[in-house]
């Protein structure tokens, strides 16, 4: 049977589990729902995800939600070896920190930042926020300076999550890596190794970008 992903193309999570499947050679039958439009609160989703969030896969009948834990799923299902998600206890906590650090860190710094005033109608940009940021980036900046990506010498599930959020981030801000060049040498060996890039993750990244700045024109 198909693996069901209901999705948003906007959204960086969903992108990343695009990105994984991909990866792991398998098959999605993509079902979009529309957050803008409230289509998360119909009761039909509401059935299949009570807490009404995207992305939600169902595996003939196993529901899981949460990006990162979707694309551990798949990797470790699907996958056609552990590359993309090691079984050596070590190096997948190192996959499993960045994972986590893509969630509670990275991309939420810039997410505190920034959508106040994307989603949420504030007029100004919060400095104690933004240093909340620059240190994040900082961080990752310092993640990748020593090895060619996330987790070490081969591309893995954190990659795939982390390049979501930072091609979400720059499609915002185009200079936000400037200060940052490992960051954007990382970026661009990812983008070689993942099929159809562009197509799975840029453009839905470039749209959201194209509201992110319009939203930020307003109060700049």
């Amino acid at each position: 049977m198909p693996i069901d992903l209901y999705y948003m193309s906007l959204s960086a999570p969903c992108r990343a589990v695009l990105l994984t499947a991909k990866m792991v050679g398998v098959e999605l039958n993509l079902k979009t729902v529309n957050l803008m439009g409230g289509e998360q609160m119909k009761p039909e989703f509401l059935k299949i995800n009570p807490q009404h969030t995207v992305p939600t896969l169902d595996d003939s009948g196993f529901v899981l939600t949460e990006s990162r834990a979707i694309c551990a799923y798949l990797a470790n299902k699907y996958g056609k070896n552990d590359k993309l998600y090691p079984k050596s206890p070590k190096d997948r906590a190192v996959v499993d920190q960045r994972l986590f650090f893509d969630l509670g860190v990275f991309y939420s710094s810039f997410s505190d930042y920034y959508y106040p005033i994307i989603f949420r109608g504030a007029t100004s940009l919060d400095d104690g926020k933004k240093k909340k940021l620059d240190e994040a980036l900082k961080f990752f900046n310092m993640f990748v300076s020593d090895r060619d990506f996330a987790a070490g010498d081969h591309l893995t599930i954190a990659d795939l999550s982390l390049m979501a959020s930072a091609s979400t981030m720059e499609s915002v801000n185009p200079k936000i890596f400037d200060d940052s060049p490992k960051i954007k040498e990382w970026m661009e060996r990812c983008k070689n190794q993942i099929p159809d890039y562009h197509d799975l993750n840029q453009v839905g990244a470039e749209i959201f970008g194209q509201i992110g700045k319009s939203a930020l024109a307003k109060v700049q």
